[in-house]
């Protein structure tokens, strides 16, 4: 599989995406270093997942935090080998080595001394490495790797898991240390990610929206016409009543745009029929097809 991915890089497409998927990975590792050596080390906070645990034996035995952050992952990067494929764990590799490396002999300023800004902008230059590292395709920190074996082995979510294993971290860190710094720690918890959210997701999250209405005609027209959005048209079957034994044949209008665009497109519907029966749910990524109004040549 080594030798395939390999012989991949020689193709000039995949050498593009690869370098593109190297500076995500370099960046992430710089933010993520900048967050931890000049915000959180300094004053003792903590973060989620193996990035916190690593700091907090840190704290507890005042073993080197490079070695404890390499050391602590490498199981979950052979884990990746395992559940994920063998590129991604070559990349998280190179990303976690490359942090261990500027933690070591990259020094960082103090920023600041004030206990709310520490927590905030530590948690969101982490969540800026956290979630550079993901879209250059590997990660950080093994604690997604250890949610997605578990996930798959038991009726724990990956989000479950990870909320579970935050949770013991920073009752942990309460017993041991104070209530005050595992608060803090949370804060930096809360804002990493809600900072790897934006990063993966960006501003202009998308919705997928599912439309049934008896004037579809009308409404698919001026979607493509006024919003110049994409749509997908199919058939379904509706039933109603007490029994739910009257069926009638719908159509369905489906589309997709993005969060800052809905409440423009749910307009346009309502004033075409206000008791069209309208579906919002959230779409992680798309590629492909038309999502925007093409631009004017």
């Amino acid at each position: 599989m080594y030798a395939l991915y390999l012989q991949d890089m020689t193709q000039p497409v995949k050498l593009i995406s690869i370098l593109r998927e190297v500076i995500f990975l370099i960046l992430g590792v710089s933010a993520a270093s900048l967050g931890l050596k000049g915000f959180l080390l300094p004053n003792g906070y903590l973060d989620g997942g193996v990035t916190g645990f690593s700091l907090l034996i840190n704290k507890l035995s005042g073993l080197d935090l490079s070695l404890l952050i390499l050391g602590i992952n490498i199981p979950f990067i052979y884990l990746g080998i395992k559940q994920i494929s063998v590129q991604f764990a070559l990349k998280s590799f190179f990303s976690i080595l490359l942090l261990a490396i500027l933690i070591h002999y990259v020094e960082f300023p103090v920023i600041t001394e004030d206990k709310l800004l520490i927590a905030v902008f530590g948690g969101f230059f982490l969540g800026c490495g956290i979630g550079l590292s993901i879209r250059g395709g590997g990660v950080i920190d093994g604690t997604e790797v250890l949610a997605i074996t578990i996930s798959r082995r038991s009726t724990l979510s990956v989000g479950d898991f990870i909320a579970i294993f935050n949770l013991l971290l920073f009752s942990l860190s309460a017993l041991l240390f104070s209530i005050e710094i595992a608060m803090y720690s949370m804060l930096t918890y809360l804002a990493a990610s809600k900072t790897i959210d934006f990063i993966i997701n960006g501003i202009e999250e998308y919705i997928g929206v599912s439309i049934i209405s008896n004037h579809s005609v009308e409404i698919r027209e001026e979607i493509t016409k006024d919003l110049g959005f994409g749509i997908t048209i199919y058939n379904a079957y509706g039933g109603h009543g007490k029994t739910g034994s009257k069926f009638e044949v719908r159509t369905v209008i489906y589309c997709v745009t993005t969060r800052l665009e809905v409440s423009k497109l749910i307009t346009l519907v309502e004033n075409i029929d206000e008791n069209a029966f309208i579906i919002q749910q959230p779409v992680r990524d798309t590629r492909g097809g038309m999502i925007k109004k093409r631009p004017l040549h």
